[in-house]
């Protein structure tokens, strides 16, 4: 299979802090196709609480672009560079772009996000029941018995989702 100068792939964009959904608004009118996962969070203030979309990602926004509208991209006020991997604008697999999409559809999902450097390899599992069905994950460290660290690779992430214990199995 070759690959053309105009296939669009998708890519991760480190941002400015808090300028995630500004970016996204900008590059959706340049045309760009561009995806600011959100969910919804309560946030309490001192008088009243409040339902708010935040990011998924902080500081990110991904964008599906060809090789030709990077430079447009990088020129977008408020976008700091393309995150990168092993010295390489870091390509997003479609799969993993339709995997948080999925979840986030989720009526009652709970989403947290962790870098992956703050975890060290552990008891890998599949997934026996779900959404997420025959996806492995590793469990990094003991925080209760009910969450699965999914990995993101290409963006040097951690997904971490809560599921109840007998959706788990060990792999060998």
């Amino acid at each position: 299979m070759s690959t053309t100068v105009n296939e669009k792939k998708w890519f991760a964009l480190y941002t400015k802090p808090r300028w995630e959904k500004k970016i996204f608004s900008v590059l959706e009118r340049k045309g760009i196709e561009t995806w600011c996962p959100l969910q919804r969070i309560q946030r309490q203030w001192s008088d009243r609480k409040k339902i708010v979309e935040e990011p998924l990602f902080k500081s990110y926004v991904f964008v599906r672009i060809s090789d030709q509208e990077r430079l447009s991209v990088l020129q977008t006020d408020g976008v700091l560079n393309f995150v990168y991997y092993l010295s390489k604008p870091a390509v997003i697999r479609e799969e993993e772009i339709e995997m948080i999409k999925s979840y986030l559809l989720q009526r009652d999902a709970i989403i947290s996000i962790e870098s992956a450097e703050a975890f060290d390899k552990d008891t890998r599992i599949k997934i026996k029941q779900g959404l997420f069905m025959d996806q492995v994950g590793t469990i990094t460290r003991p925080a209760g018995k009910k969450k699965v660290y999914v990995s993101l690779e290409s963006l040097g992430q951690v997904m971490i989702v809560e599921f109840p214990i007998d959706y788990l199995e060990l792999i060998d």
